[in-house]
């Protein structure tokens, strides 16, 4: 299984701009086949170090992560994602 971990810092933090953020993302949700698992999570604590918002996918393989990429409903959430972002950082590994 290969998890794909997404942190996103938004240009604008308001609820509404995180809370339209959160929705595209879900959005993916039962439209990609490779995406076995799809959670989006909203930052509480608001923190210096903090960022806006979690994305966690996870994929049988790698292969699936790479169909998933170049899926046209996640290219058109990346396009989205990439607008309202201010930066956002990744981490994919390999579990059991």
């Amino acid at each position: 299984m290969i998890t794909h971990i997404v942190f996103f810092k938004l240009k604008y933090r308001s609820q509404q701009s995180v809370g339209k953020a959160r929705d595209v993302l879900l959005g993916m949700k039962g439209k990609i086949p490779q995406l076995r698992h799809l959670e989006v999570g909203v930052d509480v604590l608001h923190s210096q170090r903090s960022f806006d918002i979690a994305l966690v996918t996870k994929f049988d393989s790698l292969e699936e992560l790479e169909k998933y990429q170049k899926h046209p409903v996640h290219v058109e959430v990346a396009k989205y994602m990439t607008s309202v972002r201010k930066y956002s950082v990744a981490v994919d590994y390999e579990s059991e």
